[in-house]
């Protein structure tokens, strides 16, 4: 269990699963949970799940050990803002995609440590990928208590700041893929008659007991897929259409694409 107390800063979609799978997971004690949001309903809504309330972005900061910044990218320097000198000497754990460490140093009055991490929405599920920057200079029971945090909802991946594009790109991205495979499996499932319900219902189930598979039982991709594959049979020739329509190309271009793309913002 966590012992320090951590402050959030920011509580929607994001910071708010964040928060409800630590207090659900029983990681952090309600006490030691401290939120302010700018809009009332979000305070309404950590209040509700035991977290106490902060009265401002700089009275969460002066209460905390370690403070969660969730607020969307073009928040960040307002909120940081806000916060003035009670950041100094204080761990700060940033989610804001796009912004790194550098510049959110250039926004804080005083010194802070700072941990970045790129989490995915899949952590409204409490089935999160969070990867936490490698190259960072929080002390090793603050690095601790982020991880045992993060893991609350999900898995947890180190990784340097440099590769934090390529994981934007990857599972940051990854649930939009996901769901436009989910979305082709069922139209095809349609095309062959099915009811739409059931189609998404078997195309989704089937893509979460795959991906539960491949982690619970440590197998590669590929070796699951030769499980599935029979000599003649049925799967195998959809392996074959899949490789003629050139999915693993167009897979890796898409991560390439959108790995570029968050080096450019």
């Amino acid at each position: 269990m966590i012992t320090k107390k951590i402050g959030w800063i920011g509580c929607g979609n994001m910071g708010g699963a964040i928060l409800r799978g630590a207090l659900e997971s029983g990681v952090i004690s309600k006490d030691d949970a401290i939120v302010y949001d700018i809009k009332e309903e979000m305070m309404d809504k950590a209040k509700g799940w035991g977290a106490a309330l902060g009265e401002s972005d700089a009275d969460v900061c002066g209460k905390c050990d370690i403070v969660l910044l969730a607020v969307k990218p073009q928040q960040a320097k307002e909120a940081l803002a806000q916060c003035g000198e009670a950041l100094d000497g204080k761990a700060l754990i940033s989610i804001v995609a796009g912004v790194t460490v550098e510049r959110l140093r250039g926004m804080i009055s005083g010194n802070a440590r700072i941990l970045r991490v790129m989490p995915n929405t899949p952590a409204m599920v409490f089935e999160g990928a969070f990867s936490l920057c490698a190259d960072n200079d929080l002390a090793s029971e603050e690095m601790a208590a982020a991880e045992e945090l993060f893991r609350s909802i999900g898995v947890v991946e180190k990784v340097p700041e440099t590769l934090i594009d390529a994981v934007c790109g990857l599972s940051g991205g990854g649930p939009a893929y996901v769901a436009m495979f989910i979305e082709a499996m069922a139209d095809g499932g349609v095309k062959q008659g099915l009811p739409r319900a059931t189609a998404y219902r078997l195309a989704a189930q089937t893509c979460l007991g795959t991906a539960k598979m491949i982690l619970d039982m440590d197998i590669h991709p590929g070796q699951l897929k030769d499980m599935v594959t029979s000599p003649g049979g049925t799967t195998i020739e959809g392996c074959e259409a899949l490789e003629k329509g050139g999915m693993r190309g167009t897979v890796i271009e898409c991560i390439n694409v959108a790995t570029e793309k968050s080096k450019q913002l």
